[in-house]
């Protein structure tokens, strides 16, 4: 089996854990403010916040600008039920908006319609590494005064206007408050984790509180100081700390980010130069960059045209011959968890869902493991019945 992907994880990251082992801080301790500094460098944002997931930062960067019950925040349902559930995880409520047929991500043409009296937030999800167009929804936010968080759990090393994902700059759009992910399908993995990071430094602050109980002062402190210090809780919090043993990895992971990235776009530009006649001839769609900016191919996702029947068939050939290919991207919509919930059509979410396929994609791929891959997939089409009508 050639598997969806292989953590690019090494020597170097199994030495940093043993040594935050030894040194006795397991949990959350100077690892993790070093990871935090770094990890805000390598975005280029003031502040960054280490946390023990993608969806708790979500969830948490939403609590703190008290968002609750009553209030509305519109999400992509093309996403990682997670970006939907943070905002149940508030009591507020999601409103789904679409994403654009060409990017899989929201827009501002998408998320204007669903705006109303109750809307507090939007949570943009970079979809699959694919940077979203920040500048339009960030006007639009700021018309409306509200919240634009980014759900960029797939998008460490994609760009904007020539920018990182997460870059806060005079004039850039975006990068005041963003949620990553380190699970090992990303780019970047402590095998757990996430992150947010940001530029208002009083709210990183408060953050870093909140996500260990609203304690008020951290282990590192107590541990520092001789004689007793008992910590008060002035309000409640919650605990999504991120352990020293996964920022030590982290820390070796970003010194090779770089690296990565530029492994998984040579990688993805092979796919797409050895798929590119089939565009036309089998009914498939490759990723490309859009207009604004560059993906770090999180995944190399290629939509199959003919609806969900024909992509199901195709997905069903590749794993029947080793190829460990798995749909692209979900609709929390499709959900039981989500099916009741009241919201307008959502089409080119509903085409997304139906017709993409993630192709195996990891930093070591060797060039014979692509070429079967390419060769599975080419006769999976072939054996397929292409139906242009939309799923």
């Amino acid at each position: 089996m050639i598997p969806i992907i292989k953590p690019a994880v090494f020597e170097e990251e199994a030495q940093a854990a043993a040594e935050a082992v030894r040194s006795g801080w397991l949990a959350q301790g100077p690892r993790v403010a070093a990871f935090e500094a770094e990890l805000a460098g390598a975005v280029e944002a003031p502040e960054g916040v280490a946390l023990s997931s993608c969806t708790t930062a979500l969830h948490l960067a939403l609590a703190a600008h008290g968002i609750g019950p009553g209030d509305e925040v519109i999400v992509p349902s093309l996403s990682f039920i997670a970006t939907t559930n943070a905002v149940a995880h508030c009591g507020a409520t999601p409103v789904f908006a679409d994403v654009e047929d060409a990017v899989p991500n929201l827009s501002a043409a998408t998320v204007a319609p669903h705006i109303g009296a109750r809307t507090r937030a939007v949570i943009v999800a970079h979809q699959v590494g694919f940077p979203a167009d920040l500048g339009p929804l960030q006007a639009l936010c700021d018309a409306h005064g509200l919240l634009l968080l980014e759900d960029a759990a797939c998008a460490i090393g994609s760009t904007y206007q020539g920018r990182r994902i997460g870059a806060v700059a005079a004039g850039h759009p975006g990068g005041a408050l963003v949620a990553w992910s380190f699970h090992p399908r990303k780019v970047l993995t402590t095998g757990e984790g996430g992150a947010l990071t940001l530029a208002d430094a009083a709210l990183a602050a408060r953050l870093r509180t909140l996500r260990q109980h609203a304690m008020s002062v951290n282990d590192q402190q107590r541990h520092a100081i001789a004689g007793l210090l008992l910590p008060s809780y002035p309000e409640v919090g919650w605990n999504y700390r991120m352990t020293d043993v996964q920022a030590a990895i982290g820390r070796v992971q970003l010194g090779r980010l770089d690296a990565i990235v530029a492994r998984r776009r040579e990688l993805a530009a092979r796919y797409g130069e050895q798929l590119l006649a089939a565009t036309q001839s089998a009914g498939i769609t490759l990723p490309v960059d859009p207009p604004w900016g560059t993906t770090n191919h999180q995944s190399y996702v290629v939509r199959v045209a003919g609806g969900a029947s024909r992509r199901d068939a195709v997905l069903d050939a590749l794993l029947r011959g080793g190829i460990g290919a798995r749909p692209g991207i979900m609709a929390a919509h499709q959900e039981p968890a989500w099916a009741a919930l009241p919201r307008g059509p959502l089409p080119a979410t509903e085409a997304w869902a139906a017709e993409s396929i993630a192709l195996p994609l990891f930093h070591t791929m060797q060039e014979e493991e692509q070429a079967r891959v390419v060769a599975s997939l080419l006769a999976a089409l072939s054996e397929t019945t292409v139906d242009r009508r939309r799923p």
